[in-house]
């Protein structure tokens, strides 16, 4: 005997998202059929919801209905200092450190040749657009420390070279290799901007 369909395509659903397999998804859909009707409503319009969810104009970050994200918008931030990191996700885990005062530049991807995703796949132009017209004083280049984030942090300090002005520099100690930023934790992400290095001369 099979589910019914409905039920079926519920865990199909659940499959979808990275990382969950068979049995995880039939247990999540099992968590959704023992909700209150008003709870599972409100699930699903949360998820509806992620429609009107766009990129920021500026940085590249999560906002709403195209409009500038919180941080860009917010005239307190040091807008002369750009963290540039690789997705949204990084952008909050760096904010509950509480530490950081800058604004940030979020790429939507890495440079990956062996996925053949080259530098124009990634949103980099619109960060040297914001180095030329923004008078930026130093960009801090925040990828994980894996092989592809090494990659494309070593190429952005290669193309930044030539504005002298601007102080580029790289997450350091406190990261060990091959870590994912947001999977660390407040303190060693401190560590790390508090430790960061020079990239260019």
């Amino acid at each position: 005997m099979e589910y019914p369909v409905i039920f079926l395509e519920l865990i199909e659903s659940f499959k979808r998202l990275n990382g969950v397999g068979a049995k995880s998804a039939e247990r999540m859909a099992y968590d959704v059929l023992n909700m209150k009707k008003q709870d599972i409503e409100k699930f699903a319009n949360a998820i509806l919801a992620v429609n009107n969810l766009s990129s920021c104009p500026r940085c590249g970050s999560l906002s709403n209905d195209g409009k500038l994200c919180e941080i860009c918008a917010d005239e307190t931030r040091d807008q002369q200092t750009i963290c540039v990191v690789s997705h949204s996700k990084d952008v909050f885990a760096f904010e509950k450190m509480k530490e950081y005062q800058g604004v940030y530049h979020v790429l939507n991807g890495y440079i990956s040749p062996s996925k053949g995703i080259n530098y124009d796949d990634i949103n980099l132009s619109s960060l040297l657009e914001r180095i030329k017209n923004d008078k930026i004083n130093e960009v801090i280049l925040a990828t994980d420390l894996t092989m592809e984030g090494e990659i494309t942090a070593m190429y952005i300090a290669k193309l930044l070279e030539k504005y002298k002005d601007v102080n580029v520099t790289r997450l350091a100690h406190g990261l060990p290799n091959g870590i994912k930023l947001d999977y660390a934790d407040e303190m060693t992400l401190f560590k790390a901007f508090t430790n960061r290095k020079k990239m260019n001369s």
